[in-house]
């Protein structure tokens, strides 16, 4: 299960860097989905926040807007496994 999980952030990371950001996204949510506490997608969003990020007016100057998105997402999907019966 562990070789999945590195093959999964390695994938993750190549769509980051080669992919257009709707992949990354949808490989990302699937990855928080299946794998538990799957940080390393917001580590990679961080990472393309720090490659290819620029201040948004609309969210105040911040850079970090993909990353914090992720971050509040893992969150949210982490909770809401544990509410699931079948989800173990």
């Amino acid at each position: 299960m562990i070789i999945v999980r590195i093959l999964a952030s390695v994938i993750l990371l190549f769509s980051i860097l080669f992919l257009p950001l709707w992949v990354s996204v949808v490989l990302a949510f699937a990855g928080m989905i299946y794998f538990s506490k799957f940080f390393e997608a917001v580590v990679v969003f961080l990472l393309s926040d720090a490659l290819f990020g620029a201040s948004e007016e609309k969210f105040y100057g911040m850079v970090f807007v993909s990353f914090f998105t992720f971050l509040i997402a893992l969150i949210l999907i982490e909770i809401f496994k544990k509410k699931l019966k079948f989800y173990s």
